[in-house]
């Protein structure tokens, strides 16, 4: 009963001609599987790499979208596929997603070094903080967008009717994978999300670790038209965020 409230896999693997459109690749095909994608003729990347994690519907082709504002900004850009997703093998659910986010983690590690960053999209945001807690790869920083509190939180606010306890087989408490995570986070909220609630995104940021944190709120967006509510300003500010010096203190709440 959980999955079909949470999980939409879409089965579709990009195709060649897909793929060349978007001037993308699979990134690390093996056979019939492979982990993501990333952009045709590599890049130089002197920010570092970035590993995204998308949310609960469509595909990582889907978010091809994040490749020009991170790469215009020297990133290199991995989109991250899910188990049963996109063509892939696999299972949904939280354990499966958060071990083959660890096993991405690695091999990006081992091809590119650091530094290297996680970037989160809804229940991305939880396969991010899980994988960042349990992960031995350096985590430079982490961005999370449109993200919740807890599954538990969230599925108590939406469905008052369901005994979550019985229902919910994960849980994704990202409050409590990311209570102790040592470097920056940027958080990004929509105002009239409408899918997750603001109010979740709010006591996340609330409960991560004082100085170490900022967040933004996009005016007038919601939970999947927030891209065509901001610029390429955003994506600066909130990379720039965690790339600052990890000794500076303090922590804000700002609008875009």
């Amino acid at each position: 009963m959980q999955n079909k409230f949470l999980y939409f896999p879409n089965d579709e693997r990009p195709t060649d001609a897909m793929l060349k459109a978007e001037n993308m690749i699979l990134w690390q095909a093996a056979g019939i599987d492979y982990r993501g994608l990333t952009a045709a003729g590599g890049l130089s990347a002197p920010a570092g790499t970035i590993v995204l994690f998308h949310g609960n519907g469509g595909t990582a082709f889907d978010r091809s979208f994040y490749m020009e504002p991170f790469t215009s900004l020297g990133f290199r850009v991995i989109l991250a596929e899910y188990p049963k997703y996109g063509g892939r093998p696999g299972r949904v659910g939280e354990k499966s997603f958060v071990a083959d986010a660890l096993e991405t983690l690695k091999l990006a590690y081992a091809h590119y070094g650091e530094p290297l960053y996680l970037v989160g999209e809804s229940l991305g945001c939880g396969v991010v903080a899980a994988a960042a807690k349990q992960t031995n790869v350096p985590v430079a920083g982490i961005i999370l967008i449109t993200p919740w509190d807890t599954l538990a939180l969230v599925a108590r606010s939406l469905f008052r009717f369901l005994p979550v306890r019985l229902v919910l087989t994960d849980k994704y408490d990202s409050i409590q994978n990311l209570k102790n995570y040592p470097r920056k986070i940027s958080v990004v909220a929509a105002q009239f999300d409408e899918i997750l609630p603001i109010k979740h995104a709010y006591n996340l940021y609330e409960n991560l670790p004082e100085g170490r944190k900022k967040m933004w709120v996009i005016p007038g967006a919601g939970h999947n038209d927030w891209p065509f509510h901001v610029g390429p300003g955003l994506f600066k500010e909130i990379t720039d965020f965690v790339r600052v010096d990890m000794h500076k203190q303090g922590s804000e709440i700002s609008d875009e």
